[in-house]
């Protein structure tokens, strides 16, 4: 076996493992990033950026079904499915072009091939193939893959996100199986593209997650659009039959079946760990988590995880702040510690929900109802959230700010058209523990979405100009 030394060796080219790459470069490292498929990992060839690609897709198709409603005469002949999945390529195409480049400019080795870890004279280091890669210390980011339940098994025309990616056509009538962020997002696209669209969710609730404000809206807004919502429902079994699927659940003890053209299976992703030799180095998991310190340090020496085999929230931006924590750790550059409340998560759906930080509920389990102080400013007041939301079933939505009354900003909750851009404000005011009334005296420009933000701390501060 031929050994090649480096002094990081990354598992996993994803976001958390060529973020983790680069920064370890930019700080003179020498690096090699072990990848089996192509550089950029699911986020950026089968997960984030096709997928809101897809709901771009549907974004422009609800404007043109709603032109009218803003003074345009204009009429949706229909969907080219093939047209808008070789316009997504073409982006994922650019993106990793794009990548390959930087990642070359920074002198890292892209190993292509399955890697696996061991041990070689006593330091970390990749197997692949009749190679080893020997770093001082190794990255393990390998990621994460859809997962399914019992009674459902993928193949035909039941499929997972990636097999939702590479369809060429809309399904009629489509079942989702899930009411996570995936599912959501799924479901919104596909009804804006014309689909008769079902969730089916074990819990009581959408993006069970998200603050209850957020949760309660976003239901609204999908039975205004016409998405059926099956809450607290749970699977016993999917079959495919002739040109059809059906799905049959439980609720109440009682069963009900529905009939599609299309089951998405949406119930989360499971880690990609096994069969990676994580055990015989001594990297211990948990439900197929791998177990890490704060600074994300495995039970094996020199050897570190990132991104969404760390139990928590599986972001990409998630995966690139952890890869730019690690590299600093390694090179003593004593980065600021993680917080896993502080990374800002937005559903794309229609309408869009956004927050960053602590939910009203886990804020009053904190720190006591007595304490905790909330403001809710709805967007229907709002002029450019008028503007934006034009025609559409989804319009109205609000800007929730939890704190403490005498003390910080604890959460920011946003729901409404593009709120995903807004929650950096959000994100920080929460990281930098600001108080209502330090954020009152900034004002926000008009009209922007972003001035029921405002009006919040407005209202925080015992100062409101819109609202009582």
């Amino acid at each position: 076996m031929k050994a090649h030394s480096f002094d990081l060796v990354v598992l996993g080219g994803g976001s958390g493992g060529y973020a983790a790459a680069l920064r370890a470069a930019e700080l003179g490292r020498s690096v090699a990033i072990i990848e089996q498929d192509r550089l950029g990992g699911t986020c950026l060839h089968r997960g984030c950026v096709p997928t809101k690609a897809l709901l771009h897709t549907a974004e422009v198709a609800e404007g043109v079904r709603r032109a009218a409603a803003v003074g345009v005469q204009a009429s949706l002949d229909g969907v080219d499915g093939a047209a808008a999945r070789a316009w997504r390529q073409k982006v994922v195409d650019g993106k990793h072009r794009g990548l390959q480049s930087l990642v070359r400019s920074r002198d890292i080795a892209v190993i292509d091939g399955r890697g696996s870890v061991v041990r070689h004279d006593g330091r970390p280091a990749v197997a692949v193939g009749d190679d080893v890669y020997v770093g001082d210390d190794v990255v393990l980011a390998t990621g994460a893959a859809s997962r399914s339940i019992p009674g459902v098994t993928l193949g035909g025309r039941i499929v997972d996100s990636e097999g939702a990616l590479a369809l060429d056509e809309v399904p009629r009538r489509v079942v989702v199986l899930g009411g996570g962020v995936i599912g959501v997002e799924f479901a919104s696209a596909w009804r804006s593209l014309g689909a008769e669209v079902t969730i089916v969710e074990a819990l009581d609730h959408l993006i069970a997650n998200e603050d209850p404000s957020s949760r309660t809206a976003l239901e609204k807004a999908y039975r205004r659009r016409g998405i059926t919502l099956e809450l607290g429902a749970r699977v016993t079994n999917a079959d495919v039959h002739g040109d059809g699927v059906s799905l049959t659940f439980e609720r109440n003890e009682e069963a009900t079946t529905i009939e599609a053209d299309l089951i998405l299976v949406a119930v989360g992703r499971a880690p990609t760990t096994s069969g990676l030799g994580l055990e015989d180095v001594g990297v211990e998991t948990e439900r197929g988590f791998v177990v890490v310190d704060d600074a994300l340090r495995t039970t094996a020496e020199h050897v570190w995880a990132v991104g969404d085999i760390v139990m928590g929230p599986q972001l990409a931006h998630r995966g690139f702040r952890h890869g730019m924590f690690v590299a600093e750790t390694i090179a003593d550059e004593a980065p600021s510690p993680l917080d896993d409340s502080l990374f800002p998560r937005v559903t794309y759906s229609t309408p869009e929900v956004a927050s960053v930080g602590i939910t009203e509920p886990q804020a009053i389990a904190a720190h006591g109802a007595d304490r905790v102080v909330t403001r809710e400013v709805s967007l229907a007041g709002n002029a450019k959230s008028e503007i934006v939301s034009a025609g559409s079933d989804a319009r109205g939505g609000f800007a929730k700010v939890v704190a403490l009354a005498d003390g910080p900003v604890l959460g920011v909750h946003l729901v409404g058209e593009r709120v995903g851009e807004l929650i950096t404000e959000g994100q920080l005011a929460v990281a930098w523990e600001a108080r209502a009334d330090d954020l009152a005296p900034l004002i926000h420009a008009h009209p922007t979405q972003s001035e029921a933000l405002g009006e919040a701390f407005l209202s925080l501060a015992g100062s409101p100009l819109h609202t009582p």
